[in-house]
């Protein structure tokens, strides 16, 4: 039996993660956990790592001044090569997101445009904790969705997949929780046994695990290691590897996690709360416009994850939210090098059955020189947090909005969901 170890388990994983769920490996098997429903929905947070250039994921066609400000990396107009894809007179989508185009036009995609943080920082670091800690201007080492988790009731039977953050490492969002697994790829979170000894030495890890002890943190680690093999276990009995997506749905193997997340969706087990991470935004060289360039190289797999995801989630879809975002945009005029430089306002994206899409939201403060953060950047008109509120209140129906956002006032309500 050598060789039976854990795949990169994480500090979430053995250090204190996960000590709600029970010591219950070795006793009869797990609970079915019941699918999300519209008292428990679901959240899908993917955070586009580096500075995405909002005005190129929602292009201002409408503004003059986007066009004279880049020569080089503008994209078209809608109707011209490479042009984007028209969502209204003002505004459209980067071509490269034309597979998002049917889930706008269907109502559950929205876009809101010129939001950003109230601290002005440029730093990539300062910037991405501002919108994982929602404490813009402050040192904290804790996390919006941690608060959430914390505060928000959980299941009768907690599930061990309750909240799953897939990337390289935990993200700062979901500190101040305990109930969190963190891997690269769930299926790599696996006791690596031969199939006739994985049963065994689960139940072998879960007895050691096992057992009261005085030392608070001894008994945390045990109790992370106890809900590990479980959430081992109940992705092993999933078998993710033999499942296949639903409806025709075809993920890009850049997006696969997102298949990952669907799979769990479907299966029923507890997931209320997933969270990605992708990196490769900070275009400073080389940024393009619609036709080549390193965006329309990293967009496509994602628009084309995202509506697959939509297709294979089918009715389930009704209750999950899709939430897109970056710690800030980019400089509104183009650099030497046909890139951007790190800017001030972008865009975040919301898509779900529950949203009140086809609309672009927010107030759009203009191009002109006058109206430039800085006279360099797109102002900040919606502080992420409104956002945020929004969707703790109207998607998660979570009571106490104060308490996972403190040191905020409320701006002007956005209409992002049907309620």
């Amino acid at each position: 039996m050598t060789g039976a170890v854990f795949d990169r388990p994480t500090r979430r994983v053995f250090g204190g993660a996960l000590g709600a769920a029970t010591l219950s490996l070795f006793l009869p098997p797990a609970p079915v956990f019941a699918e999300p429903s519209a008292s428990r929905p679901a959240l899908v947070c993917l955070f586009l790592r580096g500075g995405a250039d909002g005005l190129s994921l929602c292009v201002p066609h409408g503004h003059a001044e986007y066009y004279r400000a880049r020569s080089r990396i503008a994209i078209a107009p809608p109707g011209k090569p490479g042009g984007a894809v028209r969502l209204d007179d003002e505004f459209g989508l980067h071509p490269r997101l034309g597979a998002l185009e049917a889930v706008y036009r269907a109502g559950e995609l929205a876009v809101v445009h010129a939001v950003g943080s109230p601290d002005p920082t440029r730093s990539h670091f300062e910037a991405q904790d501002n919108m994982e800690s929602a404490l813009p201007g402050k040192a904290r080492r804790e996390g919006w969705l941690g608060r959430w988790l914390a505060s928000a009731p959980a299941a009768a039977a907690a599930s061990p997949l309750r909240a799953v953050a897939l990337g390289a490492s935990p993200p700062l969002a979901l500190e101040g929780h305990s109930s969190v697994l963190s891997a690269r790829r769930l299926d790599r979170l696996a006791l690596k046994a031969p199939q006739a000894f994985a049963g065994p030495m689960e139940n072998a890890f879960a007895r050691m695990y096992a057992g009261a002890t005085e030392d608070a943190e001894l008994g945390s680690l045990r109790q992370a290691g106890a809900a590990a093999i479980r959430a081992s276990r109940l992705l092993r009995e999933l078998d993710l590897a033999q499942r296949r997506p639903e409806n025709g749905a075809v993920y890009p193997k850049e997006s696969a996690a997102l298949g990952d997340v669907a799979t769990l969706i479907r299966a029923g087990v507890g997931l209320e709360l997933a969270w990605l991470d992708v990196g490769g935004w900070d275009t400073h060289q080389n940024q393009g416009n619609g036709e080549a360039g390193r965006l329309a190289r990293a967009l496509p797999p994602w628009a084309e994850g995202l509506a697959a995801f939509r297709r294979d989630l089918g009715p389930r879809f009704e209750h999950v939210l899709v939430l897109v975002m970056t710690e800030f945009g980019r400089t509104l005029r183009e650099n030497g090098s046909g890139g951007t430089d790190h800017g001030h306002g972008s865009v975040m994206f919301l898509m779900g059955g529950g949203v009140r899409g086809g609309r672009v939201l927010g107030r759009f403060p203009g191009l002109a020189e006058e109206r430039l953060w800085q006279g360099r950047d797109l102002a900040v008109t919606t502080d992420y947090r409104d956002v945020y509120a929004e969707l703790l209140r109207d998607h998660l129906k979570h009571r106490d909005v104060a308490a996972v956002l403190p040191d905020y006032t409320p701006g002007p309500s956005l209409g992002l969901f049907r309620v």
